[in-house]
């Protein structure tokens, strides 16, 4: 069996725990909008250079009306919206519910995917799908556990809000993206998302504030690298998956990170890894497993 659309999805997965590495220690330095802003600006430019030699052109002047549209769309609701909620949702709840909320991701795509592209999903991988979750959710509370965070009605919308963000752009991609490049398609998303984002920082006065972090040297490396690995090759598989993959099983595959994440927390940033973490790790793994047989 050809599983070309869930092995893009696990490399997708792989490239997004080290960009998230990545843009933590970015976040720290400048935080969340600059990062954001400048990351897709990196994108973009380095998404313009693969489409050169994988294309022949810089930019996706042959996709539709249509493909720009929904491409559009995605990349405002999965950057922007996506995005912003769950920052919201950190900020009103902490971080053990943030990231439960948004491990029901896959589970939203796969109900989106039913309703928007009439996807199917067999019982084998619902359980699959099902176990993934378990082993995150697991994993990510036994992280979070000692959180002081309230749990607000507020936060858990945030959360939900995220979850449904990064689940709808990923739809509306396969929805808008047919047959059409995928990382052509990640460079419409990106345009959409730096031109939200640029809305935000203007209505917030914070334009002279992003541009003066240019003068960062180091952080702007560490963007430029985490772009390439994230915004670039990452969306553009993550695309690619989508599109030989049913949506609701890549979204599972894609959505360890919380557990490929816990190794190079523990020797980067010196966290104590827990039983709890190791088993949601192992069960985690082996729903992604299932995925395959």
């Amino acid at each position: 069996m050809n599983h070309t659309g869930e092995i893009a999805a696990l490399t997708v997965a792989g490239l997004w725990t080290v960009t998230a590495l990545l843009f933590e220690v970015a976040t720290k330095r400048i935080g969340v909008l600059a990062v954001n802003i400048i990351r897709l600006f990196f994108g973009f430019i380095l998404l313009s250079i693969i489409c050169k030699i994988l294309r022949g052109t810089f930019f996706p002047f042959d996709a539709s009306v249509f493909q720009w549209t929904m491409l559009s769309l995605s990349g405002l609701v999965g950057f922007v919206l996506g995005d912003w909620c769950l920052l919201k949702s950190f900020e009103k709840s902490g971080g053990r519910i943030s990231m439960l909320m948004l491990a029901s991701n896959p589970a939203i795509a796969a109900i989106l995917g039913y309703f928007v592209l009439s996807e199917m999903l067999t019982s084998k991988t619902a359980l699959a799908m099902l176990i993934t979750f378990a082993g995150i959710g697991m994993a990510v509370y036994a992280r979070n556990h000692k959180s002081e965070h309230p749990i607000t009605f507020k936060g858990l919308m945030y959360g939900l809000g995220s979850a449904v963000g990064q689940a709808g752009g990923l739809i509306l991609s396969k929805k808008g993206m047919g047959h059409y490049d995928a990382f052509a398609a990640t460079q419409i998303r990106i345009i959409a998302g730096f031109f939200g984002f640029l809305i935000i920082m203007i209505v917030s006065q914070k334009t002279q504030y992003v541009i003066a972090q240019r003068n960062d040297s180091k952080t702007m490396l560490i963007l430029l690298i985490g772009a390439l690995l994230g915004p670039c090759l990452g969306v553009g598989l993550s695309l690619y998956a989508v599109q030989y993959a049913n949506a609701g099983i890549a979204s599972s595959i894609m959505s360890i990170i919380p557990i490929l994440i816990i190794i190079p927390s523990v020797f980067i940033f010196k966290q104590k890894i827990t039983r709890l973490e190791v088993i949601g790790a192992f069960l985690s793994t082996g729903g992604v497993i299932l995925f395959f047989l």
